[in-house]
């Protein structure tokens, strides 16, 4: 008869897990990773995770070496007398008592001291940028230069932001891993806040930035890109920002506010940024400078398609755009009927590096998939299927009418001029 030695087989497979678990924290690209000091905020953080990582080290290794020593010392021998009962320690019972208490104190001191420095007010002259979350995309509003765009977010290097978070339906959390400052967005009414200061020693880069609160369908599809730029880059970037959409603009349009948008002057831009001379030619971050885990690599839904040869006409597209239910949703600058705020603003949606809360790139192909079947393309998506025969996945129904394959072709080319 065979035996088996499970013990043996348990052994092997978890020597091997370890391994495997050792080899991984071998890697060097963290993309998402929260133990770095590219501001304050997660300096801090990472200061008091080493020391609560060290103390509750500490105490681990003494509870279990004290452990092993009573289960040895004491263990049952045979032919030993039956142990005595013991009916209270008084000098044991103090020592256990106070020596959790000290641990505590431990503790506390450096967790408060951080709490109180992170929930601390941001220096004067911070850069201030309001945080609108939606279901499920980020708004980004800069007050002080008039600017409203979406899913992107451009911070100055070696310059304090000051975010006031806020939620138009149900909880978000604003993360950004690499910068610390995760923090919940709970009403609209009753603003949270949080700061920090890119170190001005990074490059201009590209981070991650998610929802970490569930907040509905496609909560693991809500995300964001942040780019840390120098400060001229910065100023560059928000003059274009400040200008209308670049393809068949009105002259002397204005970028619009929201609908009972606060309407008293907004504050003057930091001095030290204003004092900037801005970088010749600058309009966005880079593409080709983004690191692969920057560049979104979602697979399109199974049986969605759309042809390449299709060549868009942008005026064309203006003008299918300017009629159909996409300005009921979108404001672009510039386009004198498309002023809504329900959905993202598209003033300069094509110099933005992805589409759908940073869920796919935007190129040719995915935004004219997004606008075919964006509920097909994103779980829960509000924006309408405008595809013709197209299979609605939450109304359950079959578009009979809608856009064909070459007007949203037109539309596509008319989006990606608004640079």
């Amino acid at each position: 008869m065979t035996r088996t030695h499970r013990p043996r087989k348990l052994l092997a497979a978890g020597g091997l897990a370890a391994l495997i678990l050792a080899l991984a924290a071998c890697g060097q690209d963290y993309p998402n990773s929260t133990f770095n000091h590219h501001t304050e905020y997660n300096t801090l953080i990472d200061a008091l995770w080493d020391k609560l990582l060290f103390w509750g080290t500490v105490v681990f290794v003494l509870v279990e070496a004290l452990l092993v020593y009573v289960m040895f010392k004491y263990r049952r021998r045979e032919g030993g007398p039956a142990p005595k009962h013991v009916h209270g320690n008084t000098t044991l019972e103090i020592m256990w008592t106070v020596a959790p208490a000290l641990i505590l104190v431990f503790i506390a001191v450096p967790t408060v001291q951080t709490i109180f420095r992170t929930q601390a007010k941001a220096a004067p002259n911070s850069l201030e940028v309001e945080v609108i979350g939606h279901q499920w995309w980020w708004e980004f509003r800069y007050p002080q230069y008039g600017i409203v765009t979406a899913n992107e977010l451009y911070l100055p290097i070696g310059h304090t932001a000051n975010f006031t978070l806020r939620t138009r339906d149900v909880v978000h959390s604003f993360w950004i891993p690499q910068m610390g400052g995760k923090r919940d967005l709970i009403s609209y009414n009753k603003p949270n806040y949080v700061w920090f200061t890119p170190d001005s020693a990074l490059a201009s880069s590209a981070w991650n930035g998610f929802c970490a609160e569930y907040c509905g369908a496609s909560h693991a599809n809500m995300k964001f890109r942040v780019f840390t730029v120098t400060p001229a880059e910065f100023q560059a970037w928000a003059q274009h920002q400040k200008t209308p959409a670049a393809f068949g603009a009105v002259a002397g349009a204005t970028p619009h506010r929201a609908p009972g948008a606060d309407t008293t002057p907004p504050p003057p831009p930091p001095p030290q940024l204003a004092a900037v001379q801005p970088a010749a030619g600058y309009i966005s971050f880079p593409r080709e400078k983004m690191d692969v885990a920057m560049v979104p690599a979602t697979p399109t839904p199974e049986g969605l398609t759309f042809p390449d040869n299709l060549v868009g006409d942008a005026e064309r597209g203006r003008q299918i755009y300017s009629s159909q239910s996409c300005i009921g949703c979108h404001a672009i600058a510039g386009n004198p009927v498309s002023f809504s705020e329900i959905g993202p603003n598209l003033t300069h949606v094509g110099s933005r590096t992805t589409i759908a809360a940073g869920l796919f790139p935007n190129d040719t192909r995915h935004l004219a998939l997004w606008i075919k079947n964006s509920r097909a393309m994103k779980p829960g998506s509000i924006m309408p299927t405008m595809g013709k025969n197209q299979y609605d996945p939450i109304t359950k129904t079959r578009l009979t009418i809608g856009l064909d394959d070459q007007q949203i072709a037109d539309v596509v080319a008319y989006l990606q001029a608004l640079k």
